[in-house]
């Protein structure tokens, strides 16, 4: 059985793409393409799902972030705002009003550290696992506030490593690498992509005729909107509800965390599709067989 290297060339024989070597195996070539078109309309499938997965936790991201400013005078996600506030706080010789945003950084950090080795680990449905981390952290911090155990440092340390791990559990969405909190990142991005699309340039990393420049800034604005979106909510509700509004982000998370199925991104699938778009099809081992049987 051949390995996943192999690809079909248009002389309709199997070839090895490690040795080079043709096979004596003749196969159907409408079959192969079938299959190419059927893997390239999960490709999409895919990625559009997790476009929507970037941008709902972009807005928990913003909400947390906002719900962070008005309850601790500090940023749980954004960590450009703490390393300003952090510099200049120390610089002007104010140690102890610099601590909170130091504090967040380094639990951040943690989180981020906590969430990659997880990633690359053989856990399985690690995105379920972290979903549940930070749902079960927040609802830690409704119970230790409501108990009056709660100090401003331990609900800043607990919430943004949790945000942390969050943004581990999604850094690309198909061949696009994004980030949950990053949005100075994310605008940055959003613009390049803008201005190649204006000259119609083509994607060098591009899965399929619908993934172009333009998608991909629309794909950076969402992300951005749900930021946005997540801090306005965050700011109409906290000084009315208090930390009560932290049930919203709880309640998504543990849906997300029920009924999340993706084991690994699409981009899995990349190395094979881009070498459909050169006029080849990626067979996988269970299609060379049924392949073989079909002949």
């Amino acid at each position: 059985m051949a390995h996943r290297g192999a690809v079909f060339g248009h002389s309709g024989h199997c070839r090895d793409a490690c040795g080079g070597h043709l096979r004596k195996m003749p196969v159907n070539e409408s079959l192969v393409s079938e299959s190419s078109v059927r893997r390239l309309r999960s490709l999409r499938f895919a990625a559009e799902r997790q476009e929507w997965l970037a941008a709902g936790l972009s807005m928990i991201a913003g909400f947390l972030d906002a719900y962070g400013i008005i309850t601790y005078n500090t940023y749980l996600s954004f960590m450009s705002g703490n390393t300003t506030q952090t510099g200049y706080q120390t610089g002007q010789g104010h140690f102890g009003a610099a601590a909170p945003s130091a504090l967040a950084i380094i639990f951040f950090v943690g989180g981020s550290l906590a969430g990659a080795l997880l990633a690359h680990s053989a856990v399985r449905r690690i995105r379920r696992v972290v979903f549940g981390m930070v749902a079960s952290s927040l609802a830690l911090i409704i119970g230790l506030t409501r108990l009056g155990l709660l100090s401003d440092g331990v609900g800043i340390a607990v919430i943004s490593f949790a945000m942390g791990a969050m943004n581990a559990a999604l850094s690309r969405v198909g061949a696009q690498s994004v980030s949950l909190t990053f949005v100075t990142g994310t605008l940055s991005r959003f613009g390049m992509h803008l201005a190649l699309a204006f000259r119609h340039a083509p994607l060098p990393d591009s899965q399929g005729s619908w993934d172009t420049h333009l998608h991909r800034a629309r794909l950076l604005a969402g992300i951005w909107a749900g930021f946005l979106a997540g801090a306005l909510l965050s700011g109409a509700t906290t000084p009315r509800l208090g930390v009560w509004v932290l049930l919203l982000p709880i309640l998504v998370l543990s849906a997300l965390a029920a009924f999340d199925r993706s084991a690994s991104t699409p981009s899995d699938f990349v190395t094979h599709i881009s070498s459909t778009q050169r006029g080849e099809c990626a067979v996988f081992p269970e299609e060379l067989e049924e392949l073989g049987h079909g002949q």
